[in-house]
């Protein structure tokens, strides 16, 4: 069963936007949960634009499927995790002046500090993920660093999908194989929506979690948050039937 894990960072962008607590993070993280999703995704970042660490803080009273914190793994942020424990940690290198994660990690060059800090974060029961691209190079790599899981970064998937499913999701498709074959679990993220989910799930049996924020919040503006749940739900139920 591939789980839905609902990035919440865009919630706490319009409630930053006025400086009170609306909407509230925290009820928004519950009410996801009881319409159905199996996750709750943050992406704290330095400048705390969206997600604040408070939050994260907070969260963990509140969430009852699991957290996966997203971030670049830098002092404050192992502190952190190290603090919450979240059920996930999801590594990503984005720069601290990123808009939004723009690349995956190259587990060639990193090899040694991912092992420190993946095994750091084992250590306190986390489970972990490396964020990386649909590089067969850079899945071996990673499986050398005693991570639990990848997430597939699928912005290129999303960006050539209208144009041509079939050469979008080719990459994708080895990468979760070739993962699988070496024992990584499989995760995958970055401007997923209604339109390309269903294929991506579909195409990777491999496929345990996918982490959907951005596209979901711009779609409950208009469908409404219970229902684009569900709706999301019901791409990834179509394959597992």
């Amino acid at each position: 069963m591939t789980k839905l894990s609902v990035n919440i960072n865009k919630i706490a962008t319009l409630r930053n936007a006025r400086g009170h607590n609306r909407p509230d993070v925290l009820q928004a993280a519950r009410d996801i949960e009881r319409f159905g999703a199996q996750g709750i995704t943050v992406h704290p970042r330095p400048d705390e634009r969206h997600i604040r660490y408070q939050d994260v803080r907070d969260l963990r009273h509140v969430v009852t499927t699991e957290i996966n914190v997203e971030g670049n793994p830098t002092p404050d942020f192992l502190d952190l995790v190290r603090e919450v424990r979240p059920e996930q940690v999801t590594l990503v290198p984005d720069a601290p002046d990123a808009i939004t994660s723009n690349a995956g990690w190259d587990t060639v060059t990193h090899q040694q500090y991912l092992r420190e800090v993946v095994a750091d974060l084992k250590s306190i029961g986390c489970r972990v993920s490396i964020f990386l691209d649909p590089i067969a190079e850079l899945v071996e790599a990673a499986a050398t660093t005693g991570t639990d899981r990848i997430e597939l970064y699928t912005e290129a998937y999303a960006t050539q999908f209208l144009a041509d499913r079939e050469a979008a999701v080719a990459p994708y498709r080895a990468a979760a194989a070739l993962a699988g074959k070496l024992g990584l679990g499989v995760n995958a993220g970055h401007d997923l929506d209604l339109d390309n989910l269903a294929w991506l799930h579909q195409q990777l049996p491999e496929l345990d979690e996918v982490s959907i924020g951005h596209a979901l919040v711009c779609d409950a503006l208009y469908l409404g948050l219970e229902n684009t749940v569900q709706l999301y739900l019901r791409q990834l139920k179509s394959m597992n039937s």
